[in-house]
């Protein structure tokens, strides 16, 4: 029995070892039942995880300046907690502390005090009344209704999203081409081929068919009209219009 106690305090001061200053709280059994944790003067900045058998807390002069909340929720046996010396820093984080300590003053040797901020320094934080919290509960619907706003506009802007892309598979572009910026020839000119032209021209001008040659590149079209229905992908309900 006693062997299996020892393992027992063993694991637990195991389980306080981290914190800060790498020095673990000191813990010991109580007779008849229940655990005693020494943390005092450890220059703690966070309380370490506590056993639920938990019957004496010292946490006093450390650099405490709040107490995460629900940390005590979980100690239902105990009898005895010491929080003094410690900076707490009296802002919306200390509610929870403040509510603990008004519903458990019979088991507090020594009421912790506020620290700062300056209007409520040396107060003890349980005579801290509810309008000292009032802007918490603001700060709380102000921080509620923002996030609201920020959903909202986010799923609104999904939607657009969605929208923008189903529109844009079953709409239909048309695609118009200048015959002056494409370079495609006119119906009549179409029909002759590049040789043909070249021997009209050749026998009305006698121009030197080489030079001819030289400037067949310059009157091909820039944009074939027969390949680019071919290279537009049809899914895309593009019309080409030729002006």
């Amino acid at each position: 029995m006693l062997c299996g106690l020892s393992l027992a305090v063993f694991l637990v001061w195991a389980t306080l070892s981290t914190h800060s200053t790498g020095q673990p709280c000191l813990c010991s059994a109580l007779m008849p039942a229940g655990l005693q944790v020494n943390c005092s003067s450890l220059n703690l900045v966070d309380l370490p995880h506590l056993p639920s058998d938990t019957t004496e807390l010292h946490v006093q002069d450390n650099r405490l300046t709040s107490v995460s909340p629900g940390l005590f929720d979980r100690l239902v046996g105990l009898k005895k907690v010491s929080l003094s010396g410690n900076p707490f820093h009296c802002d919306c984080r200390i509610q929870y502390l403040r509510n603990w300590l008004l519903k458990n003053r019979a088991v507090v040797s020594t009421e912790p005090t506020c620290a700062s901020p300056s209007s409520v320094a040396q107060r003890a934080i349980a005579d801290l009344d509810e309008d000292y919290f009032s802007a918490c509960a603001m700060s709380g619907c102000t921080n509620g209704a923002y996030n609201t706003v920020m959903g909202v506009m986010l799923c609104c802007l999904i939607v657009l999203l969605l929208w923008s892309l189903r529109l844009a598979k079953t709409s239909t572009v048309t695609l118009y081409i200048y015959e002056r910026h494409s370079g495609f020839e006119a119906d009549s000119l179409r029909s002759l081929k590049p040789k043909h032209r070249r021997r009209m021209h050749t026998a009305q001008s006698g121009v030197n068919v080489e030079f001819l040659t030289c400037t067949e590149d310059l009157v091909k079209p820039v944009i074939n009209m027969e390949l680019l229905p071919q290279v537009l992908d049809k899914k895309h309900n593009i019309k080409i219009k030729a002006t």
